[in-house]
């Protein structure tokens, strides 16, 4: 809980291994137990087959729900399913409360097909500001942390993005083609030519992941739910990278961006992504098929 005179900062120095515990007990008591053990009435879709939901996301984000809001009175929280339910939900990420912005399971569709990559989201944002990010793995036994201008940690440990190698081309994951509109493919087919190896991304938060350990350049992606991208990009900057819209903006988890937009292992290389987004496909490489 809050001390009356302490500010959001400090309470999240005093209680992130808090929120921490908290995703680590949702996954334990209502994802891992399902994990490759589904049935089939426990698995439904939201927009179409590859929108989909399971009672792992609806019990953790309900558990997830009720212990955030203890801990931080005051506070509301934005869940993906919430919001599903209800869309008037995602209003309270332009008030002035604290707002706890979940994603329960993301990477649904590999935890569905029993695909270790998938992770629970969670970041704490105010005024639009982000504040707090967890990110954990539990298949993969991962937990990386971040609190704003205190840096970024991989389970417990400093954790820096570095930045590319020269000469070698830059490994960028993007959207995968079930989400994009014809629009959207369209400008990331900017990706595709010499000096990028791009690849279709599987869970959003594990690229960001990925992006912040220095293992992959950049991501470029054509949504913008706050649940997907609030805890990774908090992460990826406080391990030292950057994030840029199409037209060289920061990304604003409120939403209004110029889409695709890119998260870097650091500035000059968001820089060079959003340009590729940004500039006419010309005769990019032929993406390959799968």
């Amino acid at each position: 809980m809050i001390e009356e005179t302490e500010t959001i900062e400090e309470f999240l120095v005093r209680h992130s291994a808090d929120v921490e515990e908290a995703v680590r007990t949702a996954a334990a008591a209502e994802i891992m137990p399902r994990f490759r053990r589904l049935a089939e009435h426990e698995i439904d879709q939201k927009s179409g087959p590859h929108d989909l939901v399971t009672d792992a996301d609806r019990l953790a984000e309900r558990y997830l729900t009720d212990r955030l809001g203890a801990l931080l009175p005051g506070s509301v929280v934005v869940g993906e399913e919430a919001v599903h339910a209800d869309p008037a939900v995602y209003d309270a990420l332009h008030g002035d409360a604290p707002v706890w912005i979940v994603d329960p399971v993301d990477g649904t569709r590999q935890f569905v097909h029993g695909d270790p990559g998938f992770c629970t989201l969670v970041a704490l944002a105010r005024g639009g500001v982000l504040l707090g990010s967890w990110t954990y793995a539990p298949a993969l036994d991962l937990i990386a942390t971040a609190v704003r201008g205190r840096g970024a940690l991989l389970d417990g440990q400093p954790l820096r993005s570095g930045t590319p190698d020269a000469g070698r081309a830059l490994r960028v994951a993007h959207s995968h083609p079930d989400y994009t509109t014809d629009e959207q493919k369209r400008s990331l087919l900017g990706l595709y030519r010499d000096g990028v190896e791009p690849r279709a991304c599987g869970s959003a938060g594990l690229e960001y992941l990925a992006v912040a350990r220095g293992e992959l350049d950049a991501t470029a992606f054509s949504w913008e739910a706050a649940w997907d991208h609030a805890a990774g990009l908090l992460l990826v900057e406080e391990a030292g990278g950057a994030h840029l819209t199409r037209t060289g903006a920061p990304f604003r988890i409120t939403g209004g961006n110029a889409l695709p937009f890119t998260a870097a292992r650091d500035e000059r290389t968001a820089h060079r992504i959003a340009a590729l987004l940004t500039e006419p496909a010309g005769e990019p490489r032929v993406p390959s098929a799968g």
